[in-house]
């Protein structure tokens, strides 16, 4: 006797997983936006103000493509809603931030493994090597403000 596979079942199941992924995707996107709007008015400085905002402006573009793949793949808007609180002190937000990013790098590169698609596989290892390149400079920040 052969084993039977429903690969219908197992491909809608892969699909639901991965819609949730990006779910997840668009979510931690638009919390970052949220967090480093609030983090760069805390910001010690104009310069490392400047860098945040631009570190925002890569989680707008990440936010932006996540919600296209969203729409791809369910036909509809997703419904962003802030996951995590943003610490209210500056050095604990850039702790938090760290810590965000490099747990996103590794979310992402397990979501661009999962995907069948080129672009989409291409958006997700992109945008991990922006987080990681995130995660340095909340670092630097981080150290430059606790000496």
């Amino acid at each position: 006797m052969y084993p039977f596979t429903n690969y219908y079942d197992a491909l809608n199941r892969q699909t639901h997983e991965l819609i949730q992924d990006v779910e997840q995707a668009v979510n931690g996107e638009y919390s970052a936006i949220e967090c480093y709007t609030r983090l760069a008015n805390l910001a010690s400085n104009k310069k490392e103000r400047e860098r945040i905002l631009e570190i925002r402006e890569d989680e707008v573009k990440h936010y932006q493509q996540f919600v296209q793949i969203y729409r791809g793949l369910t036909g509809r808007p997703p419904q962003p809603k802030i996951t995590e609180e943003c610490p209210s002190s500056y050095l604990k937000g850039l702790m938090f931030a760290i810590e965000d990013e490099q747990k996103t790098v590794d979310f992402y590169m397990e979501i661009a493994d999962k995907a069948t698609d080129p672009m989409m596989r291409s958006a997700f290892q992109r945008a991990a090597v922006d987080e990681q390149n995130h995660a340095v400079w909340f670092l630097y920040f981080f150290t430059k403000g606790k000496s």
